[in-house]
């Protein structure tokens, strides 16, 4: 079975300038490259479903690929430790270089007229993770002194007093009457 991530380009790159449009849906990580994220980090499992939808436009010496990339996500809420899953979606535009250097780190390969789309597809996912996912925008997270989830219930915990600060809790200032006391 031919990997949707493989894309024959031959008859595109001939006829430069042309365009191709390239939509499939794949596994994220089919041949399993990437060893699962720990427990605390925003991961995409290799068996999930990413939907890529390029326009493939050749030029002189390449291909550009330019379109979007859309992965299912799992993590843990950053303030309440619940598990939190979301979609990310990606805009991709980048170019495929028959005469790519070695240490060329902006474009990606193309060799014997077919282009690998998994290393595009992988690093915008990858680097557009969340690296500290809300289960909400409001979420209250968890009491740093009981551990109660905040989003469930209430708690009437309240910070210990720093005796380095106790002098402060003394100190009271007057009314002020509008005044001035310039010296």
């Amino acid at each position: 079975m031919a990997s949707p991530y493989l894309v024959p380009v031959a008859h595109l790159v001939r006829q430069a300038p042309a365009t191709l449009e390239v939509h499939f849906e794949a596994p994220f990580d089919e041949k399993h490259e990437f060893a699962p994220r720990g427990p605390a980090e925003t991961d995409v499992a290799a068996d999930a479903t990413v939907i890529v939808v390029l326009r493939l436009e050749s030029f002189s010496g390449g291909v550009r690929a330019k379109g979007s990339v859309e992965a299912p996500w799992h993590g843990i809420c950053r303030r309440c430790s619940i598990p939190v899953v979301g979609v990310l979606r990606s805009a991709v535009d980048e170019r495929f270089l028959y005469d790519r250097a070695p240490d060329d780190e902006e474009n990606y390969p193309l060799e014997d007229d077919v282009l690998d789309l998994a290393p595009l597809v992988h690093d915008a996912i990858l680097l557009d993770l969340p690296l500290a996912p809300l289960c909400r925008p409001d979420c209250a997270g968890l009491c740093p002194y009981c551990g109660i989830d905040r989003n469930e219930a209430s708690c009437t915990c309240s910070a210990p007093a720093d005796p380095r600060w106790a002098m402060l809790d003394e100190l009271r200032f007057g009314e002020h009457s509008g005044e001035s006391h310039e010296v």
